[in-house]
């Protein structure tokens, strides 16, 4: 009878120190709202640091315009114009002194050398000499300002990326630059040789004397600094035609290889999700 008392005892005793302990326990305050304080040194970082800098670029319209082959293209325009000017300055400088008299600041009773007949004849021939040029001064006009606003107008239309461009634009930059080259050589071709047509006449001939006579020296029949100035700046526009296409075939080169690229990716993101599908399906019975 002792034993059963003794260990009622142990147990009671032992069922005391747990109240004692669980009575020094402190209680967690469950009316405080707060969150839980941790230590700096375990608090994670901020998401911000853990991305990288992220660097925005932005692309202005000058930046597409201005390309190697937007270079090129204004390069062209700047040609035409010169040549448009070399055209319109050879007109004015082989018209004759008679026909500069229009143009103010010449008195062509007081400041020309030749008087009566001559002075007839001159004008005259001046006249007819004007007339025979004026097919090569018109075409050469015409020529020159038509490529000149249609290279204008492509550099205009090539200020998005090349990839974001209709097909059809670069295909007809490159026709268009490749046909210009051409076209330009030939033009260069056809106006010295119609310049020489023109001053192997008799009536540059006998202009030519009749301005030798009164002194002029310079109006002579040979080819005039401002034609050759025309054929210079033609060739130079054909080899800015020629560079130019250069370029953009290079350019439609790397556009159909981004697009064929860009194909091929995507078939094999379709042919990976059918294979995707199944094992999706298995998952989710089981």
């Amino acid at each position: 009878m002792s034993q059963p008392a003794r260990s009622k005892r142990g147990h009671r005793e032992r069922n005391g120190e747990h109240r004692q302990d669980r009575d020094r326990r402190p209680s967690p305050d469950r009316s405080s709202s707060r969150p839980p304080y941790y230590p700096s040194e375990a608090r994670p970082p901020p998401s911000r640091a853990r991305e990288a800098p992220r660097v925005e670029h932005n692309e202005s319209k000058c930046t597409h315009i201005c390309s190697r082959r937007g270079i090129v293209l204004i390069c062209s325009v700047l040609t035409n114009g010169l040549v448009l000017i070399c055209v319109v300055a050879a007109q004015m400088v082989t018209s004759g002194l008679s026909a500069m008299g229009g143009l103010g600041g010449f008195d062509i009773n007081s400041n020309f050398n030749l008087e009566g007949t001559e002075l007839q004849k001159a004008r005259e021939l001046d006249s007819q000499y004007s007339q025979m040029r004026a097919p090569g001064i018109y075409g050469g006009i015409a020529f020159s300002l038509t490529a000149g606003v249609l290279s204008l107008l492509f550099v205009v239309a090539g200020n998005k990326p090349p990839h974001l461009m209709s097909r059809k634009l670069l295909y007809g930059a490159l026709v268009f630059q490749a046909v210009g080259a051409v076209a330009y050589v030939v033009a260069v071709g056809l106006y010295l040789h119609f310049v020489i047509g023109v001053n192997a006449t008799d009536v540059c001939q006998q202009r030519e004397r009749i301005y030798a006579r009164g002194g002029y020296t310079w109006m002579s029949c040979d080819v005039s600094g401002a034609d050759a100035a025309v054929a210079l700046f033609g060739l130079i526009t054909a080899i800015l035609y020629a560079a130019g296409a250069a370029l953009t075939f290079m350019t439609v080169r790397r556009v159909r290889r981004w697009e064929r690229e860009g194909r091929e990716a995507e078939k094999q993101r379709a042919r990976a999700n059918p294979q995707r599908a199944p094992l999706r399906a298995d998952t989710t019975a089981v």
